[in-house]
């Protein structure tokens, strides 16, 4: 008996990388899955539906079942091909995995809308997309599993402010559902992979990264019965490594009778304070690092 025997799982990005990985693996796992991947470059041109047929003939060779939809997770008749064609297949839609994203880098002050919108629609609208089409079916049938894909960059990234931004959405958007759906029976948590891909590829600071494959097993993990009541995570996997990130919570407060003046919050600012952000903490290690040659630890 497979761990995910009988039930239909759609991935989104599933033509490389993290996406192919978790498609293969939830195949092994006894799965239907559906391989969704337009087949673009890096940074979302040139779609080719060849990879998403590519994996589901290994997939196919290897006794499992599977099939393509080369199709955009941009629009929400993408999202919906994607959701019908798992239903029409297979009967059902049991785990939505949204692993498709596309790069466009620059500075912030160099960044210009065609920069930006792309990489906002494939993120976080293609998440958006496709777990809006499998809500209805998930509620419906009292169960199902939303898994969307983050990045440590949700927390902030140098160069990367449009991924960063659609990062951080997607946390947001996933714990939405994780609170919406719960009652009836529909989890949702979160990835944050650290693994070699091609989107890692210009990741800097020689931060150690495990595999694609290494990540896929959490996945498989969240879509099994073993997982129904595990909702509203941010989870890390890397190489032999898995992490929970914390909820966000008020940690300290001040308090008067009435409404603050900017005198009276500069008087008592220090009571407040701030929370360090660990990726500045992370530059300046960068920084000592670059000058003394040696590796910032991770």
């Amino acid at each position: 008996m497979g761990y995910l025997d009988g039930k239909t799982v759609a991935v989104t990005g599933a033509g490389r990388g993290i996406g192919r990985a978790v498609a293969m693996a939830c195949a092994a796992n006894g799965a239907n899955v559906v391989v969704n991947d337009f087949g673009v470059s890096i940074d979302g041109n040139d779609p080719s539906s060849e990879i998403a047929n590519e994996v589901v003939a290994e997939i196919v060779a290897a006794g499992g079942n599977a099939v393509a939809v080369a199709d955009t997770v941009t629009t929400m008749e993408g999202g919906e091909r994607i959701v019908q064609t798992a239903i029409d297949t297979y009967g059902s839609i049991d785990g939505v995995v949204c692993v498709a994203g596309i790069l466009r880098e620059r500075m912030l002050f160099n960044m210009s809308e065609d920069e930006w919108d792309p990489v906002i629609e494939t993120h976080l609208k293609g998440t958006f997309t496709v777990f809006r089409a499998a809500a209805p079916h998930m509620r419906e049938q009292k169960s199902g599993t939303m898994i969307g894909f983050t990045s440590g960059a949700f927390a902030g990234s140098v160069a990367q402010a449009n991924y960063s931004a659609a990062k951080g959405g997607i946390v947001s958007l996933t714990r939405s559902a994780a609170v919406g759906m719960n009652k009836y029976g529909v989890t949702a948590n979160v990835i944050a992979p650290v693994a070699k891909s091609r989107m890692s590829g210009n990741v800097p600071f020689g931060l150690e990264m495990g595999e694609p494959e290494d990540v896929a097993p959490m996945v498989v993990f969240l879509l099994g019965d073993a997982a129904r009541s595990v909702t509203g995570q941010v989870f890390t996997a890397n190489g032999g490594k898995l992490a929970v990130w914390n909820q966000p919570v008020e940690v300290r407060e001040i308090n008067k009778d009435g409404r603050w003046t900017p005198e009276e919050i500069a008087e008592r600012f220090d009571e407040l304070g701030q929370e360090r952000m660990g990726m500045l903490d992370r530059l300046e290690a960068m920084a000592k690092a670059a000058t003394s040659g040696d590796k910032p630890n991770k």
